[in-house]
């Protein structure tokens, strides 16, 4: 019994660590979009507002198809009704009744009815109206999906960035620890003065401070990452891009000199299936004026008896068949129909001044796109350059600081603005990574 539960606890042990080892994620940038566009919460939700229209649809086509209805009643009559015929009828005194029942106690009908829409303008526009709908949720799912792109994108981004700030302080922390201990021993042999040591302390604080920050945000970003891919937030994940090569492959690409189709934008083309549903709306009310026309077959049996033996086969059943067609016409509403065509007719004009102006707004956050991008990879060089004069600067100043000819504070001062040279250079990279990916969503592309 006991080597029993030992193998058992031996096998749920492995069972948990090999689900521990599948909990883990490997991603460059491009595996993680893809990974989210197949597996993320938003990706999952418009892929089922997708099969939901498509069922609307049918729903909508179904209407106007043969529609069949099957009804089966069985009724039993406890207490029958009663009835008076004049008594003179069975031979009785003229101005007398007799109590009479008519009918059985119990009864059972089975009918089917066939039924057949002929014409209806609603049903007409309906089928319109569903296949645009259908369009309208593709188009927002191929929006959505941009913004999985750019999302991921900037999340991803946003991770390395954290990630590489940490590796730059870790840097800064070591050699400034150096410094400190080398100028501590300086200022015991009192070679140097105190305020050399407490200078340097100053900014060593201060850089641990922002070490500690930034481990902070880094779990932050991770968790944020985990939450846009759609895997849970205790899982293993590891990033194989790195921001230096993803920005400056994003500020080589030719991005900025496409040209701008504005139908190809996904704001443009649902401001535009916006516009065509308020059409069909307008002509819905229209149409509703027309007459509706419809037909239909039925056939029943019935069967009538004093005690429950409807399966007995010696007993009747009767047949019995309609055959019918209708038309609906409206005469008056009391100018309802009137009112609500005419309503439906103001919010059509009203959906086309919205894509009119929709269409300007699309233009304009293009340019605005693609001026902040022309900026961010110009901004991206020039801090490149500022980094390298700053290392210089500090490098200088070190070497002049070991030999005296330089003081603390000054060195503080050119340590300040490398560090500072450093922070901004690794944000411009981020930056052209963000407006690349803002740049690539309005022109409905995305080059990796």
């Amino acid at each position: 019994m006991r080597q029993k539960t030992r193998l058992f606890c031996l096998l749920f042990v492995a069972i948990l660590a090999m689900n521990a080892q599948q909990k883990k994620y490997s991603f460059s940038l491009q595996e993680a979009i893809q990974f989210a566009l197949d597996s993320s919460y938003t990706a999952l939700n418009a892929n089922k507002e997708v099969a939901k229209a498509l069922k609307q649809k049918w729903e909508t086509t179904a209407i106007g198809l043969p529609q069949i209805n099957a009804e089966a009643a069985y009724t039993n009559q406890l207490k029958q009704p009663v009835n008076l015929i004049p008594a003179e009828f069975a031979g009785g005194a003229p101005g007398t009744f007799i109590p009479v029942v008519f009918g059985v106690e119990q009864q059972t009908a089975l009918t089917a009815t066939l039924s057949q829409l002929i014409f209806d303008g609603s049903y007409l526009v309906g089928l319109e109206a569903a296949s645009v709908f259908v369009d309208f949720t593709n188009t927002q799912k191929e929006s959505q999906n941009l913004k999985i792109i750019e999302g991921i994108t900037n999340a991803y981004g946003a991770v390395l960035l954290t990630q590489e700030s940490i590796r730059v302080l870790q840097r800064n922390i070591e050699n400034l620890e150096s410094n400190l201990n080398e100028t501590q021993k300086i200022y015991e042999n009192g070679l140097a003065e105190e305020e050399s040591v407490e200078q340097l302390q100053i900014t060593l604080l201060q850089i641990k401070n922002q070490l500690n920050n930034t481990e902070r945000t880094e779990d932050i970003a991770i968790k944020m990452l985990k939450l846009g891919l759609g895997i849970p937030i205790d899982t293993t994940l590891t990033l194989t891009d790195n921001l230096e090569t993803i920005a400056n492959t994003k500020a080589t690409t030719d991005t900025a000199f496409k040209a701008f189709n504005i139908g190809n934008n996904n704001d443009y083309k649902i401001s535009e299936l916006f516009v065509e549903q308020r059409r069909l709306e307008f002509k819905l009310e229209k149409a509703k004026r027309l007459p509706t026309v419809s037909a239909f077959v039925n056939y029943g049996t019935t069967a009538f008896r004093q005690g429950y033996n409807f399966l007995d086969s010696d007993q009747k059943w009767f047949q019995s068949s309609i055959l019918g067609a209708s038309v609906k016409v409206p005469i008056f509403t009391s100018f309802k129909n009137s009112a609500s065509t005419k309503k439906a007719k103001l919010a059509y004009e009203q959906a086309q001044i919205s894509h009119t102006e929709n269409t300007e707004r699309i233009q304009l956050g293009y340019n605005q796109a693609k001026s902040d991008f022309e900026f961010a990879i110009a901004n991206l060089n020039t801090l490149k350059q500022n980094l390298a004069l700053a290392e210089r600067i500090e490098k200088k100043n070190q070497i002049k600081f070991n030999e005296g000819l330089a003081s603390s504070f000054e060195l503080r001062q050119a340590q300040t603005q490398l560090y500072s040279a450093q922070q901004q250079h690794l944000q411009a990279q981020l930056k052209v990574i963000k407006d690349n990916a803002t740049l690539q969503s309005i022109l409905n592309v995305f080059n990796l």
